[in-house]
């Protein structure tokens, strides 16, 4: 599951403003390269939308099927606002409504190949 955390205004290449729904996975714990400690975090994207700015901020707490999910892409340099480094990536973060992770598909209380679990 992803959740609707926010949302920002745009301009298309012709200058018109569409909504951005920002997204945030669920909570992972990964260990740190530097220190080799566990720390809590989860991945973020963005998806453009067609919403004007009441429903995209009605939006803010829902939460959507799907997972946000690591795609490689071409290098880009990209800055890290707390230290100001610059680094080269070769991936991306893209919203996926339909994981291919069978663990995925299911939730709590739902059935699991229609089966009751």
């Amino acid at each position: 599951m992803v959740r609707v955390i926010g949302f920002t205004q745009r301009l298309n290449d012709k200058g018109e403003p569409f909504n951005v729904l920002h997204l945030q996975g669920d909570i992972e714990i990964v260990q740190s390269s530097e220190t080799g400690k566990p720390y809590a975090t989860a991945r973020e994207t963005s998806i453009p939308s067609t919403f004007d700015e009441v429903v995209c901020q009605d939006l803010i707490g829902k939460k959507l099927k799907g997972t946000i999910e690591r795609v490689p892409c071409e290098e880009y340099a990209y800055e890290i606002e707390e230290t100001g480094e610059t680094i080269m990536l070769e991936h991306t973060w893209e919203y996926n409504p339909e994981p291919s992770n069978v663990e995925e598909h299911v939730f709590e209380g739902q059935p699991q190949n229609g089966v009751e679990a």
